[in-house]
């Protein structure tokens, strides 16, 4: 006896801020991967489906994309960040907060 089957796995690439297609809000819209992978006795051998969708935060709309749509959005989520995970700028910190104790905190007397 020999058991097969298809096992989905889905994959979060990106959070971008985009105008949604749907609802037409400018909110934010998660970036998403979708793999169906062939199982053989219930391990994952090979994929042999791949899909890409966003999909609205504000109503729930999602919309599929081809890969190079994906890969072009995923690029430009990349360039925006410039590897900093928080989004500020390079050299800006918290407020009133001076790295290495140069200057004067606003915030004490």
């Amino acid at each position: 006896m020999i058991i097969f089957g298809t096992r989905g796995y889905l994959y979060q690439l990106a959070i971008l801020t985009m105008v949604c297609g749907w609802c037409g809000n400018p909110a934010a819209h998660t970036l998403r991967k979708r793999v169906t992978k062939f199982t053989l006795f219930f391990v994952p051998l090979f994929p042999f489906s791949t899909k890409f969708a966003t999909q609205c935060t504000f109503c729930g709309g999602e919309q599929q994309i081809p890969k190079e749509q994906a890969e072009q959005l995923l690029a430009q989520h990349a360039a925006s960040q410039d590897g900093n995970p928080f989004g500020q700028a390079q050299g800006q910190g918290q407020p009133g907060y001076a790295p290495g104790g140069q200057g004067q905190n606003p915030y004490q007397r």
